[in-house]
């Protein structure tokens, strides 16, 4: 970390404890913060009003299903006169549609099929990065349940044009998923493709890339990912490496989305259900005694509150886990059980889910009332997998 961001988190740190009250955004954090509402990503307003009381955190099959419900309706009701294509919207819809069959309640993925026409099935740009790939997950989705050739033709021909480059794009140096975000964003949308089409080709373009990612960012020593490059050498203000939540819950989710589409006896199917359980095994050890974890995974003192955009995440990457026979369930759904407890106190009486940081790509501070989609979306595929674990005879 250098000098001068050491000096903003001591002062902040230090005005924070004077006044007994959880540091507050920074000038810059709030910048982003209301970029973000402008963009109609979420907000954080001062009254959200109270919290949610007709809500139960119980690991039962209805108990699960009426948090869901009540969150996804929020949402659906606040977002879709603003439904966009960017990478935010994209886990949203994911979110959607697994909602739509943890719940049975088709409301959810009309609304995505309503959303697809209403941008044509396209993606965005003539190179479209990771973050522009994520909305295909939703497209490929809906084809496999409707068998519309149109709903992936623009995304086919998108991939096939990224397939021979080695770098982002012409005149980009960067390697395609730079970041550890686009494990989440990406990977999926490949497995998916390949699937639909019968092409071993997006799979040997997924399992090259994520190597080449997994070899610039992950550290075996933490069983975590650095954010991109530019974060192995960064330090928190204890001292300790930088590890985000919602970047390593990128990665978790990520994990179990493509696993959930990898055929059973693909080659490579071994080192991501070793990630997966490797990961898993690490972010269990850095859970709160709360069921809470923070925004700085390795520096809790500095980011005090809970973050439920890479909780939400984490959850659903272990009930994935357990519910395909990757976790064991004895470990972790105690984990699990204590996370979810955490994550419905943080709903409001609306539906709101609070305490998700606003988009960047290292811990901030942020109010509790902060929600914004992509974060709903984590919470939304969480409760639909969590809903499958506990309805397993």
């Amino acid at each position: 970390m250098n000098s001068i961001r050491t000096a903003v988190l001591a002062l902040c740190l230090g005005l924070a404890a004077s006044a007994q009250a959880a540091p507050q955004p920074t000038p810059a954090m709030q910048a982003i913060i209301d970029k973000d509402t402008s963009r109609h990503f979420g907000d954080a307003p001062q009254n959200p009003g109270p919290r949610a009381s007709d809500l139960s955190a119980a690991l039962e099959p209805a108990a699960v299903d009426k948090v869901l419900r009540k969150v996804a309706d929020w949402q659906l009701a606040r977002h879709q006169p603003h439904f966009d294509q960017l990478w935010t919207a994209a886990v949203m819809y994911s979110g959607f549609m697994a909602a739509s069959e943890a719940t049975g309640d088709s409301k959810y993925r009309d609304a995505m099929r309503e959303m697809g026409k209403k941008f044509d099935w396209k993606l965005r740009g003539t190179y479209p990065n990771a973050d522009d790939i994520a909305i295909a997950q939703t497209y490929l989705e809906l084809y496999f349940i409707d068998k519309k050739p149109e709903y992936i033709a623009n995304a086919r021909s998108h991939l096939d044009t990224l397939l021979p480059l080695q770098t982002l794009r012409p005149g980009d140096e960067r390697q395609p998923w730079w970041w550890c975000d686009a494990l989440f964003m990406a990977p999926p949308v490949w497995a998916k493709m390949a699937a639909a089409t019968g092409e071993r080709k997006y799979l040997d373009y997924l399992h090259r890339e994520w190597q080449r990612t997994y070899d610039a960012l992950y550290d075996p020593a933490e069983r975590l990912y650095a954010r991109d490059v530019a974060y192995l050498s960064k330090r928190e203000f204890n001292g300790k490496k930088v590890f985000w939540s919602r970047g390593e819950g990128w990665v978790l989710g990520g994990l179990a989305r493509t696993l959930d589409v990898l055929p059973a006896d693909d080659p490579k199917r071994g080192f991501y259900v070793k990630q997966l359980q490797d990961m898993a095994a690490r972010v269990a050890e850095l859970q709160d005694k709360d069921g809470a974890w923070h925004a700085g995974m390795l520096d809790p003192e500095t980011w005090p509150a809970a973050e439920t955009s890479g909780a939400s995440l984490f959850v659903f990457g272990m009930a994935y886990g357990i519910n395909h026979g990757l976790l064991d369930a004895k470990t972790y759904r105690p984990v699990i059980d204590k996370a979810w407890k955490n994550l419905v106190a943080n709903i409001y009486a609306d539906g709101r889910l609070g305490n998700i940081q606003q988009t960047g790509a290292e811990p901030a501070w942020y109010q509790p009332s902060s929600s914004y989609n992509y974060g709903v979306g984590g919470f939304m595929l969480a409760a639909a997998e969590l809903k499958r674990m506990v309805s397993r005879p």
